[in-house]
Order: structure tokens, then C-alpha cells, then sequence
């Protein structure tokens, strides 16, 4: 099994968080998103992955070269950001015969991701995994296959029999064939590269799945919901690989004073200083952050470093 991660992403919706941290580095549980989806191929059985970087990449690099993965991995550096479709295109590229696994790295779920890989759809340029997600349903299927993104299937008349949308998870099996709806050259869209392969009267697959976790990290209100629900115990397969979880979850080194009070949702990295009566709801504080005595926050991003001396709610807060 071989897989391709999509971590080139700016990130825009991750401002200010994303000028100082790549998005694929940003701690989850006090853990780099990447290093928990790696991990997840790992356990998968993958023995080839390739990662595209783009936005602060040599510190991607400095972190993939620091762990010490049982799979072969290639790292896909794009100087000048190549989209959903030439990233894609790229990294297939460096993977070559077979089809491969490929996921965002922006997401969180605890699919079994070998057994989406078994299921991938034989003929199929892509098989992709949908869900039922509300606000993200724009994918019609019908007879088998995807027929539309984005919009209802203009040659299906009474396109409602045919079911409500569905969301794209983020995670798909590519088949090689599938580069070739993709240009060669340049910064493309994967959207219009699965049209393309439609059109030319490709079948475009999809796996449907439910019952499992899974958290949108793209913004900052979706990254404290990841958070929440997990500290709530929403997954105990992605538990695995957080261990020691509780609410609040506490860093290593950690100091937190007298009469202080956390209310859920409140994860504290490593040398984090909490001060005395201060109190802390729907929370991240990120490695060597300190916030003062008696200072209330809540629903609240503190990113490294930053010294808090006055409450707030909903503030993202950087250096």
C-alpha cells in the first residue's frame, strides 16, 4: 500500500496561526497533525509515502526528517504551489505503478484506512470515500458512480431520486490513469480534473462510509471543535494516538496555580504556565504560553510563547 499526504496547503483560513506554524505542524493534542496522520499509514501498513510541502516547508522537512518512519518516504517540495491538482499529479508522479492512497492533510478521522484502500473500485480513475456531512454535502452520485461536484448532474433529470448530496472526506484511492486528466504543468484543480475524467465518460467511484470520526481542521472554530470532541472521548481508535488523554490534557513541564479552574475543552502544551485563579473553557495553549492570574479564557487559541494578561473569548492570540 502506498499513499500520498496533500500538506502544500497555505492555510489562509488558519491566519494568523499559519504565518508562524504550517498548517501540517499545527499541535493537535499536543501532537503535529502530520506526525498523527503518518502514523495512521503507518498502522495502515504503507511501505512507500510521498508528502508535498509548499508553505514553511524547510520546517515540514526538519519534522518528517526527525521521526523515524518504517515506510520509505519522499518528500514532494513544490517552490511554487501546484493546487489540489498538480500537487496530486506530483506525488502520483513520485509513487509511480499502482494505484495509491491519497489524504489531506488538513483533516482528522479514524477511517480504517487500509480497508478503504482494499475498497477501492477496480476500472475507477478515483474511488472516493463521502460521507453524509451537511455542510459540506456537494457530491451526487448515481448508477454507481459520482456524477457531479459542485452542483446537480445537468443529463439527470429528477436528480432527487437519485439521493441527497454527500461530502468528500478528504481521502481517496488514485488510480495512475487518473494523472492524465491532470496538466502536466503548472497549478491545477482536482475538481476540474475529476470533471474532466466524467466527460470523458470515466468512471469516477466512491466508497461510502459512516459511523466514524472525522473533524474539518481548517479554521480556527473547526480546530477547537477537533479538541472538544476528542478530549470528550469522540474516537477512542484516534485515543490510540494520544496517549495519557484527559481533559484538561497538560503538557509536559506545565505549571498550573493555586484555585485555577479549566471547563472542558482545554489542552495545555509543554511548559505552559497557567497563573493562579485563572480559568480556562474550550482552551489551547500551545508550547511555553502563560497566562496571568485571574485572566479568563474561552474558546481561545494561545499559540507559543504568547504571554495572556487579559481575558478574552474567541481570540485567536499570536506573538
Amino acid at each position: 500500500m502506498k499513499a500520498a499526504v496533500l500538506a502544500a496547503g497555505l492555510g489562509t483560513r488558519l491566519k494568523p496561526l499559519t504565518d508562524i506554524c504550517p498548517k501540517p505542524l499545527l499541535p493537535v493534542l499536543n501532537r503535529p497533525l502530520l506526525g498523527v496522520v503518518l502514523a495512521q499509514l503507518e498502522a495502515a501498513g504503507c511501505f512507500q509515502v510521498a508528502v508535498n510541502t509548499h508553505h514553511l516547508a524547510d520546517r515540514v522537512h526538519d519534522f518528517l526528517r526527525g521521526e523515524p518512519w518504517s515506510f520509505r518516504l519522499s518528500v514532494s517540495h513544490e517552490p511554487e504551489i501546484l493546487g489540489t491538482g498538480g500537487g496530486l499529479r506530483q506525488l502520483g508522479e513520485v509513487l509511480r505503478e499502482g494505484p495509491f492512497l491519497a489524504i489531506n492533510a488538513d483533516i482528522l478521522t479514524d477511517l480504517d484506512l487500509a480497508q478503504v484502500y482494499r475498497g477501492h473500485r477496480t476500472g475507477a480513475v478515483s474511488t472516493l470515500v463521502l460521507h453524509d456531512c451537511p455542510a459540506y454535502n456537494n457530491v451526487w452520485v448515481a448508477g454507481g458512480r459520482v456524477v457531479s461536484i459542485g452542483a446537480p448532474y445537468e443529463n439527470y433529470e429528477n436528480y432527487e431520486n437519485y439521493g441527497k448530496p454527500l461530502a468528500y472526506t478528504g481521502v481517496q484511492v488514485v488510480d495512475q490513469k487518473m494523472l492524465a486528466y491532470i496538466p502536466p504543468e503548472g497549478s491545477s484543480n482536482l475538481v476540474q480534473a475529476w470533471r474532466e475524467a466524467m466527460a470523458a465518460g470515466e468512471r469516477l467511484a466512491y466508497l461510502t462510509v459512516s459511523g466514524h470520526f472525522w473533524q474539518d481542521l481548517g479554521t480556527p472554530e473547526s480546530y477547537l471543535a477537533a479538541h472538544r470532541r476528542l478530549l470528550a472521548g469522540a474516537s477512542p481508535r484516534l485515543a490510540g494516538y494520544f496517549p495519557g488523554l484527559t481533559d484538561p490534557l497538560i503538557g509536559p513541564g506545565a505549571r498550573i496555580g493555586a484555585g485555577a479552574q479549566f471547563g472542558g475543552g482545554v489542552c495545555l502544551g509543554s511548559n505552559v504556565v497557567v497563573g493562579e485563579r485563572a480559568a480556562l473553557k474550550n482552551t489551547v495553549m500551545w508550547d511555553r504560553a502563560a497566562i496571568s492570574p485571574g485572566v479568563e479564557l474561552e474558546d481561545c487559541i494561545v499559540a507559543s510563547g504568547v504571554q495572556v494578561k487579559d481575558s478574552a473569548r474567541g481570540l485567536v492570540l499570536v506573538p
